[in-house]
């Protein structure tokens, strides 16, 4: 029997069969993620709900993926990243088999927000990924080649869900039909669990409670504000007071952590060159292509003939946008290598960066054809899909024992980036007095300008950060290792 090697990793297991099993875990993320979209109305009409209440659901899962993030990656240092995957997977198998058997709209609602836990799973691949090159003399080449290779699987199994539940909700029972990604993601669960190798965490120190109870009031606080502002309207003051008391509660919080050793949250990590950059990055990025996606879904909904804007779309046509934009997402994320090769890591960042605010900058003076909007959301998706797959490999330039942590705190600070533009954008979109839908009157084409400007803007601001990150990981001290170079790539 073969010795193991360093990372715990038999020679026999090569870099390839991990990747292919990841990229599993992807396609069932791609799935959770684009399989209910065309199916919204009907999953209401099934619970015997208003269509406005299916807000309820990005609200409670937005929630859920901010505050499961950094506990959850933490843990994964501590334990080792595949018990962690494999915890989370479990989870959010167990939450779609709750979807599928909900009795109410409340079940539901747990559960739809407990399956949010898959947010966590791209960044623990990289972690693995990460860890898994470490004697390749070429980890951080290898680790964007495998992120891009894992975002470019989930943006197209984004398009296959979609297509997928819009093909058989005529066909099939309603609780057949939410079946499916349950048994997609318990198929996965179990690859994991006999695929992946088992290493313990590298990090040292025990878990920090207090500082996991002071993060939870925090991102507890903010992020129900920020919902309460969409549910309420701007005027409420009760929303503005939960937001300040987060903001608040941030200052104790970042004392305890700080004087901490092993910290839940390592400020002192986040602010090194190599991670602040990349953290606000994943923020500012949050904003569009998280926050974005419901106004320029309504924008083509709109009818040009009724209000002086919008492109008339239908519900079908609007899938075929969505359709195109994850496309180019997932072409943004399959060609990060070869951009990386051509510009450099950092500036493959900064480049997509820019991609994405030329995209939603376009939208300015270009937006009363569908063939605007397409170039448009075209430009945007290429950054965007590259900055996907980029950004948890850049942070994974970590230390060994907070790989984990930093690339997951990508997805957490992305995660609330998205919330915040989620409610600057349904103020800014609102068209009365409150934040009802389109049946109390059409938003103003003001609203819409005023959402793509900060995507365009926020995505400037980014390639700017970017800028002032390190040109590569060794400029922090962070390099591979020399030790047992061996010559492994992805198609090895």
């Amino acid at each position: 029997m073969s010795a193991p090697t360093r990372t715990g990793v038999t020679p026999g297991q090569g870099l390839l069969a991990i990747v292919g099993l990841l990229v599993a875990v992807e396609v069932a993320s791609g799935v959770l993620q684009g399989y209910y979209t065309p199916i919204f109305s009907d999953i209401a009409d099934h619970l015997g709900i208003d269509d406005a209440d299916v807000n309820w659901f990005e609200a409670a899962q937005l929630i859920v993926s901010a505050l499961c993030v950094p506990p959850l990656a933490r843990l994964g240092d501590l334990v080792g990243h595949k018990k962690v995957l494999v915890i989370s997977t479990a989870v959010t198998a167990l939450a779609s088999w709750g979807v599928a058997f909900a009795p109410s709209f409340g079940t539901f609602l747990v559960a739809w927000a407990l399956q949010g836990a898959y947010v966590v799973w791209l960044p623990l691949e990289v972690a693995i990924i990460h860890r898994r090159t470490r004697d390749t003399g070429r980890q951080q080449l290898l680790t964007r080649r495998a992120a891009a290779v894992l975002v470019g699987a989930l943006e197209l199994s984004v398009i296959i869900g979609a297509l997928t539940s819009g093909a058989l909700v005529e066909a099939t029972s309603m609780t057949t039909l939410l079946m499916l990604p349950a048994i997609v993601t318990t198929v996965v669960l179990v690859l994991i669990w006999f695929g992946v190798e088992d290493v313990p965490g590298e990090a040292t120190g025990g878990y920090d409670w207090q500082g996991l109870g002071m993060i939870t009031v925090v991102l507890g606080l903010v992020m129900g504000g920020l919902i309460a502002i969409r549910l309420q309207g701007p005027g409420a003051v009760l929303p503005w007071l939960l937001v300040l008391a987060g903001l608040v509660a941030l200052v104790p919080f970042v004392r305890l952590e700080r004087s901490l050793t092993d910290p839940m949250v390592d400020v002192r990590l986040l602010a090194r060159p190599d991670q602040w950059p990349i953290q606000l990055t994943a923020f500012l990025f949050g904003m569009s292509v998280l926050g974005a996606q419901i106004p320029l879904s309504t924008f083509a909904r709109t009818d040009p003939d009724l209000v002086g804007y919008g492109l008339g779309a239908d519900a079908s046509f609007v899938s075929t946008l969505v359709g195109v934009y994850v496309v180019f997402l997932a072409v943004g994320a399959f060609t990060l290598p070869l951009s990386a090769r051509l510009l450099g890591p950092r500036g493959a960042l900064v480049a997509s960066s820019l991609l994405v605010a030329l995209g939603y900058g376009l939208f300015l003076p270009f937006h009363d054809s569908t063939t605007q909007t397409l170039t448009n959301m075209a430009i945007a998706g290429l950054g965007s899909g590259a900055l996907v797959a980029a950004l948890p490999a850049a942070a994974a330039a970590a230390p060994a024992d907070r790989t984990g942590f930093a690339t997951g705190m990508t997805n957490a600070t992305k995660t609330v980036g998205g919330a915040i533009a989620s409610s600057i954008f349904a103020i800014a979109l609102a068209s009365t007095g409150s934040l009802e839908g389109p049946a109390e009157g059409h938003a103003p084409l003001s609203g819409y300008l005023t959402v793509w400007a900060v995507c365009s803007v926020a995505a400037v601001v980014a390639a700017v950060c970017l800028l002032l990150a390190p040109r590569h990981p060794s400029a922090t001290g962070v390099t591979p290792s020399p030790e047992d170079v061996r010559p492994e790539t992805l198609g090895a």
